[in-house]
């Protein structure tokens, strides 16, 4: 009876584990050997060095990033105001993908590759917020205002370190999603 391979996708999951917690510096062939409770040897059987580990990992997280969230929100349908505020959700709210999106963010910022990559996932997600944001706001430049606005908002709140006056953080994102999506205030849509 052979040996069970690690899979390579576990692979994958710790290298973005290690990621999102201290940066791609962490991310070590010997070190997710012993997370996944193995020897490296399984490790060169799926990926030729770490870089290839980095590429697949780059990969993942742009695939769920985009595509997946994507096609979760036309799956869940709604009209697209919902839409907008379920990627949101998806994307800048879940547990998993947001670690890994700020990790990809610090390391972009000191390598072109990576911030190549990032530039495409932010492309296609500013695309996205233009395409929902104009079935509702006919005025091209509003329609690009508001979007880098949300798309802002959606980063930089988690970099934010201001305390934002007498009311909590979330009621006050939620009425800046609310004056973005021209909604009023706590309308959710669809």
């Amino acid at each position: 009876m052979g040996t069970m391979r690690t899979p390579r996708g576990s692979w994958i999951e710790e290298g973005l584990r290690a990621l999102a917690a201290a940066g791609p510096d962490a991310v070590r062939v010997e070190v997710l050997a012993k997370r996944l409770g193995v020897t490296k040897g399984g490790f060169y059987g799926y990926f030729a060095d770490r870089g290839a580990l980095l590429e697949a990992m780059l990969d993942t997280w742009e695939r769920e990033a985009t595509d997946e969230v994507i096609d979760r929100i036309e799956e869940e349908g709604g009209d697209p105001k919902t839409k907008i505020h379920r990627a949101g959700m998806l994307t800048f709210s879940d547990d998993r993908l947001l670690p890994i999106d700020l990790a990809i963010r610090a390391w972009a910022r000191h390598d072109e590759a990576v911030a190549e990559r990032l530039r495409r996932v932010d492309n296609r997600r500013m695309a996205l917020l233009r395409e929902m944001i104009g079935t509702f706001c006919t005025d091209p430049d509003e329609v690009e205002a508001r979007s880098l606005l949300a798309f802002c908002a959606a980063i930089g709140s988690h970099f934010l370190a201001a305390d934002p006056g007498d009311r909590p953080r979330d009621q006050v994102l939620a009425r800046a999603a609310d004056l973005l999506l021209d909604r009023r205030p706590g309308e959710t849509g669809a």
